[in-house]
């Protein structure tokens, strides 16, 4: 795993040769140049994080969400300490004392996992999503101190002004995060809140948010501490691998047997992966973000 995020270099994108096959995490909807690099190298860019099944989850995606969503709250309840700019509050509280109050956004495998972590350490938690039915299953599969709520500006607003730790686990496959948490909101949180933006890979869903390293993983803007580290996965390489691999290599093992183009036709998983083919933006989301041009995948996939 990469262990801080750097700004690739003109050199780096020339090594990339026409027709050849790049399999990883590309999250291009968040980062424009990268885009219009791998659109002029004319690689095949096949991207983790569109690998999508036919239940519409997103095999690739998932151990590292798991990852990120559990160190979410790791990392959170560290930077509420007082020394490192939070409020002073134990996530979990002790007996006579209230615990601190976290809300997450986005009920998906991040949210989920990010509850689960926040409510073994006893915090009150709030989960808020869109979906009736995911925060239905949540609220039966959640212990007592998880509860839902439904997502909207309103209730973000209220409850940002009583939150300790918030986390931002907001997923659009592929596509821009939405800003659920704009720079004005910051004045209506309590100094010290932290907040961490998983969904900074994909541009963040906090107005605020920038990404950092591991290295210089914070910065504080009105009082309120921002963690925003872009691969949060990477600080703990050995779990993240190990997870990956599982979930990657059947798909590698395809790829190398059989070529790009027979894997897709012949795996269905593989084709909303593809998000550029020589030249071409072959993934809806992406071409929309930059306002490019938008070619259908199946001109590459038609024998």
């Amino acid at each position: 795993m990469i262990m801080k995020v750097k700004e690739p270099i003109e050199s780096e994108y020339k090594l990339i040769k026409a027709n050849q096959l790049l399999f990883t995490y590309f999250h291009f909807a968040s980062y424009e140049p990268l885009t219009k690099a791998m659109i002029a190298s004319k690689a095949v860019c096949l991207a983790y994080e569109t690998v999508e099944k036919a239940d519409k989850s997103l095999p690739l995606l998932i151990p590292m969400s798991e990852v990120a969503g559990r160190m979410a709250i790791q990392k959170g309840a560290n930077y509420l300490e007082k020394p490192l700019g939070g409020r002073g509050i134990l996530l979990g509280g002790v007996p006579g004392v209230l615990p601190a109050k976290v809300l997450i956004l986005g009920g998906g495998i991040v949210g989920t996992q990010a509850a689960w972590m926040a409510a073994g350490l006893g915090a009150d938690v709030t989960i808020m999503d869109v979906s009736l039915p995911r925060m239905r299953y949540l609220a039966d599969v959640m212990p007592a101190n998880v509860k839902t709520m439904m997502s909207n500006e309103y209730n973000i607003r209220e409850m940002i002004k009583t939150s300790d730790l918030v986390i931002g686990g907001v997923l659009i496959p592929g596509a821009k995060a939405p800003h659920l948490i704009t720079r004005d909101m910051l004045k209506e949180m309590k100094p010290g809140t932290v907040l961490v933006d998983v969904a900074v890979d994909q541009g963040g869903c906090i107005e605020t948010c920038k990404p950092t390293t591991h290295e210089n993983p914070t910065f504080v803007i009105d009082e309120i501490v921002h963690y925003c580290v872009a691969n949060m996965p990477g600080a703990v390489p050995y779990t993240s691998t190990l997870a990956l691999t599982n979930a990657t290599l059947p798909y590698a093992i395809q790829l190398a047997d059989k070529g790009w183009k027979k894997a897709a036709q012949q795996n269905a998983d593989l084709v909303p992966g593809l998000n550029v083919i020589n030249g071409d933006i072959v993934y809806e989301a992406v071409a929309q973000a930059f306002g490019m041009p938008y070619t259908p995948v199946e001109k590459y996939l038609a024998d």
